[in-house]
């Protein structure tokens, strides 16, 4: 049976203003709902707010990512994709689906990204791109690696879909890659119930994304010129019925446009809590038993994370029942349910390295949760959060 948590991960990010914009909508005589100008318009304060060119949206971050490895493929083929073994699964799911491999690299414990290091030891002529995962948050660029990648000529695709407003050297996450996703799931700092978004400044990729959530239609590009000289190289073939690509239909609807809008404009406001609230946790948490030593410069808080610095399953089932009794919810592995190499869906590949060769994810995977944090988190809430550290300390102290 489901527990009652009174401290839940997430709570809903709706408020009277949002629900009323679609209402209003609604109340038309003929209201549009598939997606159309309310789409258009939250893609270009979208793009406008984070500082690309383009913005494509679409029904889903996973989408997105599908749509990004696709867009690989087709611009520079088949290949290995070089991803963290901490990430969501749609993220390795569109490798696979593209048919590139994944090549895994372990993380780095102050970002919980991808370690610089490992990536520039595994890279080859067979790399396509780096596939990034910006966590919980956190910036999980480094200068070294942006570096070694334009040196190497090597795209970097940037997934920010738990980490929007966060910054690297004072710009945004999802600038610095040559393609960025979004996530709008309801949990998300910014959500349309469900829908995703795909960032880049690049003219090409951005006409081929349109194509893709839609079909492949050619009817979808935005360049008047583009779409003529297509429609022109097939004379015998119906200008509206032109499929460039074979793609899926990942188109988003009108109501998710409305929902964009209206909350892009306190998105900046809801980050700058999200990031007090989190400075607020740093301060109370319990140095002794759980690390502590993260790159805040620049995050935009997701969720509050636990990482304990002993590898002790006696210790980590002892703070999951105290968890528990205090009502707190919280899941174990953080993003994605910990090291993706234990995951089943994975079981086919072949030449994968064995999960406990990634030491960093591997113990992220055992012995780490990340708590519910959102703008509406009463401070209160922290006074609890201290008497629950009081309680994992003696614990700590009777076990370790």
């Amino acid at each position: 049976m489901k527990q009652n948590f009174d401290w839940p991960l997430m709570k809903s990010n709706f408020n009277r203003q949002d629900l009323d914009d679609v209402i209003q909508h609604l109340q038309q005589e003929d209201p549009k709902l598939t997606h159309g100008p309310k789409v258009r318009d939250f893609e270009q304060a979208w793009s406008s707010w984070l500082g690309v060119k383009h913005s494509i949206m679409v029904n889903s971050g996973a989408s997105a990512n599908d749509i990004s490895m696709l867009m690989v493929r087709e611009k520079y083929g088949v290949g290995e994709i070089i991803v963290p073994g901490l990430t969501w699964v749609s993220d390795i799911a569109s490798v696979i689906h593209a048919g590139h491999t994944p090549v895994f690299v372990d993380i780095n414990p102050r970002t919980l990204s991808m370690n610089s290091d490992e990536v520039a030891e595994v890279i080859n002529s067979k790399t396509k791109a780096v596939f990034l995962t910006h966590v919980l948050g956190l910036n999980g660029l480094s200068d070294s690696l942006v570096s070694l990648l334009r040196e190497k000529n090597i795209a970097l695709i940037e997934d920010v879909c738990e980490s929007h407003g966060a910054t690297h050297n004072g710009k945004k996450v999802g600038t610095f890659g040559e393609i960025s996703n979004f996530s709008f799931y309801y949990a998300h700092h910014i959500t349309t119930i469900e829908g995703g978004m795909i960032c880049t400044n690049d003219d090409s990729i951005a006409e081929m994304a349109r194509m893709m959530r839609s079909h492949g239609l050619v009817r979808e590009i935005s360049n008047p010129e583009i779409k003529k000289g297509i429609i022109e190289k097939y004379p015998d073939l119906n200008p509206d019925f032109i499929f460039a690509y074979a793609a899926h239909n990942m188109r988003p609807t009108e109501i998710n446009g409305i929902l964009g809008l209206a909350q892009l404009r306190r998105l900046d406001s809801c980050i700058e809590q999200r990031r007090l609230n989190f400075k607020k946790f740093l301060d109370i948490l319990d140095k002794e038993v759980f690390f502590s030593d993260f790159e805040t410069d620049g995050n935009s808080n997701y969720a509050f994370i636990l990482v304990l610095k002993e590898s002790s399953f006696i210790l980590r089932d002892k703070i999951e029942k105290i968890l528990n009794e205090a009502g707190i919810e919280f899941r174990r592995g953080l993003s994605g349910g910990g090291n993706q190499l234990r995951q089943p869906y994975l079981k086919d590949l072949k030449n994968l390295p064995s999960p406990d060769t990634l030491k960093v994810t591997e113990h992220v995977h055992n012995f780490s949760w990340y708590l519910g944090n959102y703008p509406e988190l009463d401070w209160s809430f922290f006074a609890r959060l201290e008497d629950v550290f009081v309680k994992i300390k003696g614990a700590y102290q009777l076990i370790m």
